[in-house]
């Protein structure tokens, strides 16, 4: 990859990835699919292998920096890391005092999201749909799932991790909801804000002896079983719009590492349930986020088909 404009693109598209994957409910593998750098991401991870290794451990370090593709991963995940370690307090923040703008955000992001990946299957028919259907009750069971209580041992923090990295580059299953529902979402990212290098190592390693694994597992099903697999990856996206639906009420709530009250469990109302209950539902605001985040995802894939055309 050139230095210069791709990269620039690139670490953008990290910082998205990044972004998308601080917030319970969104996927970073969705920023990824819609971008184009999915498929190339899997095939950059299935890389560190054993000739990897090899390779590095014969001083080849071009050979090694050229197999494993990384130019195009050190910029990724660059843009991933400078996103989490920055957003991290501002998503919280827009979280806590503007749910209702920033969940209508992420529905319009993942609806066109989801159309955009379903246009790359070529081919429909009943196994392809029926595939789809499939997506999205797993998405919908898995995001209704209620978080628990956990250790905090490193083993378990080193398990979540493994766990949690292979729902963050699925698109549509959320990472950081995994993490919530094994009871490390609070936990991780106070770690992350609070530097705790021990904690962050432990998790790291976890998530990269995840995606080593289950990247080739996703690879294999692309190359082999293409629509099959898209149609399940658009049916992830679609049912987790039950966890992003913007107009909630919180039915328990838990304490977390600072003895502050946070939701636990929320249900889901229609925007009139939701002024009767709640308050003001915010109708005009939400469609205009809704809106943006349906037109940021058309100017991304735009910007993304005409870097693909020029390379």
């Amino acid at each position: 990859m050139k230095i210069g404009k791709d990269s620039i693109l690139l670490f953008l598209k990290g910082m998205g990835m990044g972004g998308a994957d601080v917030v319970p409910g969104v996927s970073g593998g969705t920023i990824a699919f819609i971008t184009g750098i999915y498929e190339e991401l899997l095939e950059s991870i299935k890389s560190l292998d054993k000739t990897a290794i090899q390779l590095l451990f014969s001083w080849k370090i071009d050979a090694f920096w050229k197999h494993i593709n990384g130019t195009f991963l050190i910029t990724l995940l660059s843009g991933i890391f400078v996103s989490v370690l920055s957003l991290a307090k501002v998503l919280h923040y827009v979280l806590n005092t503007h749910p209702i703008q920033l969940w209508s955000f992420f529905f319009g992001l993942i609806i066109i999201s989801a159309l955009l990946v379903s246009r790359q299957i070529k081919q429909w028919n009943i196994p392809v749909v029926i595939t789809g259907i499939a997506g999205v009750v797993i998405a919908w069971l898995v995001t209704s799932a209620t978080p628990s209580t956990t250790p905090d041992s490193f083993l378990f923090v080193f398990i979540s991790g493994a766990i949690a990295i292979c729902a963050m580059i699925l698109p549509g299953i959320s990472g950081s909801f995994i993490l919530l529902i094994l009871g490390k979402y609070e936990f991780i990212i106070e770690s992350i804000k609070d530097l705790n290098v021990l904690v962050i190592l432990v998790f790291g390693l976890g998530c990269v002896v995840g995606l080593l694994s289950f990247s080739r597992v996703v690879s294999w099903l692309l190359r082999k079983y293409h629509d099959l697999t898209v149609a399940l990856l658009a049916g992830f996206m679609i049912g987790s719009l039950n966890k992003i639906w913007p107009w909630k009420i919180t039915v328990s709530t838990r304490l977390n590492s600072k003895g502050e009250i946070v939701p636990l469990l929320q249900d889901n109302l229609l925007p009139q349930a939701y002024m009767e209950k709640i308050g003001e539902p915010l109708m005009l605001q939400a469609i205009l986020f809704f809106c943006f985040g349906i037109l940021l995802i058309v100017g991304i894939e735009k910007v993304a088909q005409i870097s693909k055309h020029k390379n």
